[in-house]
């Protein structure tokens, strides 16, 4: 019996020593083996690395309001592993936060997880309401929420930014590297239960710097509500307007309508009203495009405002028939009236002279088939004819088949503006800290053909002109218009589409605006004059009187 009990305590107390050896072996093993990546590891669980973002830069009108700005809010997350009952916490953080505790509670009960979003950039007051119940697992950090406090003023313009803070469209895309600061740093040490204790290691953020826009959102407002009440009176399809300083080349105003609200992106703002147009697309021009034709002749000597042709009413260009808008008889026109009656076998006959290689040349000329190179991303170039047959020579010199941008078409015409000399357009004034840029400038005609321009775009708002209905009360209006077909989805024109333009210079005496609009399929009429002159008229006279540019015609 007693050696029965011998060899059972030998056997236990070897079990004992073999136990011991183990551990000890163990012991050894972690604390040099393992030692490093136990400490790593031990370490991630009591240091978190935080980043700070950093503050995007506020874009500001030209008279320093605010158009898009970071508003604070606190992003909620959670560990679901600190979590002990997910479904009352998910009612508890949906009750507070206005979300669904359905959607939530999948969230909170995945234990595989150590970091869940229970919600991005919440309502700062909210995330303080439910930072105050304490909910185990639950913490918060601030971030950043881009809001545009203007709504739908440029929204089509500023663009927007997603919910990192990361430029997606318009100029929060052109100036994101500029807008966007440098996030900072900072280590969180928490206790093993997992509650905050120290800060460590802090580097703070650095502010993205802010932007100067050349736009005025008062001119802004105004135009896209010029723009609302014309669009619902001839039924468009849509509308756009630059208004734009001839001398600096700087936008006041770019305005699309129907527009959207940025704040609410994606959402409520579909992907066809989040184009800029004036930048990003094109159309044919129509008689707007004259200008070209014009002056190429007068510059190459051919004509002068004076030089008279007798104009059937209709003229044949290789296998096309063309006639003028108005139905007339045989008549004689001097240059200025073929340009203030916007004639189509005026213009062409014209054309006729230039020829080919000449006609091409001035399109080039005035910056046509080539960007202007306006600081927005998504600029086109417009099209120029992509062959010559027999007829383009009736067609370009009147503004079809070719197609150009709203932004093309209102820097040449603040070229006439501003004595021949092309000046590129721009949105952006400076960043913050940096000196303004100089804009390209090049001369485009002399400084007399201008003169003959712009005289002979003056008769165009006269009673013998196209567009009386620009006529502005106490001020010189120079100008022209444009109707043009729109080209058909399987070649041809496509019946009843017609694109309605005038672009006009005020005072003509010496220009401080240029105001463009154009009409996308407005129903009911058709031609720049009646559709689009008038609409200019209420744009540029709003902004006469907000920039206090005084008349130079007396009233009567």
């Amino acid at each position: 019996m007693a050696r029965v009990v011998n060899s059972r305590i030998r056997l236990l107390l070897f079990v004992i020593v073999l136990s011991f050896g183990i551990l000890l072996g163990r012991a050894a093993w972690i604390s040099t083996v393992r030692a490093a990546s136990l400490s790593k590891l031990a370490q991630a669980q009591t240091k978190a690395p935080v980043v700070l973002p950093a503050g995007r830069g506020t874009i500001f009108d030209s008279m320093g309001t605010p158009l898009a700005l970071g508003e604070q809010a606190t992003t909620v997350y959670a560990d679901p592993r600190q979590i002990v009952h997910p479904a009352t916490a998910a009612k508890v953080a949906a009750r507070v936060l206005g979300l669904k505790a359905r959607t939530l509670y999948p969230l909170l009960a995945d234990r595989t997880h150590g970091f869940v979003y229970v919600e991005r950039k919440a309502p700062a007051d909210e995330a303080t309401t439910l930072a105050k119940l304490k909910l185990p697992g639950f913490n918060f950090y601030p971030e950043e929420r881009r809001t545009y406090p203007q709504g739908t003023v440029a929204a089509p313009v500023l663009g927007y930014a997603g919910v990192d803070n990361k430029g997606l469209a318009g100029l929060e895309l052109q100036l994101d590297g500029k807008l966007t600061g440098t996030p900072g740093r900072e280590t969180i040490v928490r206790d093993p239960f997992g509650r905050p204790i120290a800060i460590q290691n802090i580097v703070p953020a650095k502010e993205g710097k802010a932007a100067f826009l050349t736009l005025d959102h008062t001119i802004q407002a105004n135009a896209e509500q010029v723009l609302r009440t014309t669009v619902a009176h001839w039924h468009a399809k849509d509308a756009t307007v630059i208004v734009l300083d001839p001398k600096t080349g700087g936008v006041l105003a770019m305005a699309m309508e129907p527009g959207y609200d940025a704040n609410n992106f994606p959402s409520a703002a579909v992907k066809e009203l989040q184009r800029n147009h004036a930048v990003t697309d094109v159309f044919e021009p129509g008689s707007v495009f004259k200008i070209v034709t014009i002056a190429g002749a007068l510059s190459e000597g051919l004509v002068s405002p004076q030089t008279e042709f007798t104009l059937p009413y209709s003229i044949r260009v290789a296998d096309r028939v063309i006639h003028d808008a108005e139905p007339r008889g045989t008549e004689t026109m001097s240059v200025a009236q073929i340009l203030q009656r916007s004639s189509n076998v005026g213009a062409i006959t014209i054309a006729k002279m230039l020829g080919k290689d000449r006609l091409l040349h001035w399109i080039k000329r005035f910056g046509f088939g080539t960007t202007t190179g306006i600081d927005f991303p998504g600029e086109s170039a417009g099209l120029l004819p992509g062959y010559w047959s027999g007829s383009s020579i009736g067609n370009v010199p009147i503004g079809q088949g070719i197609s150009v941008t709203a932004i093309q078409l209102a820097s040449v015409y603040a070229a006439i503006a501003h004595g021949g000399v092309w000046t590129q357009p721009h949105l952006v004034d400076h960043m913050q800290g940096e000196k303004p840029p100089a804009p390209k400038t090049r001369r485009i005609v002399s400084l007399r053909v201008d003169r003959e321009l712009l005289k002979m775009l003056k008769g165009v708002v006269s009673d013998v002109g196209t567009a009386a209905a620009a006529e502005i009360p106490g001020y010189s209006v120079a100008g022209k218009t444009g109707t043009a077909q729109k080209p058909g989805p399987n070649g041809g024109y496509a019946a009843g589409k017609y694109v309605a333009t005038f672009v006009g210079m005020v005072p003509a005496s010496n220009p401080k605006l240029v105001v463009l609009v154009t009409l996308d399929e407005p129903k009911l009429a058709i031609f720049g004059g009646v559709v689009a002159a008038p609409a200019f008229a209420q744009i540029a006279a709003f902004d006469l009187q907000y920039l206090e540019v005084p008349p130079d015609l007396s009233l009567r």
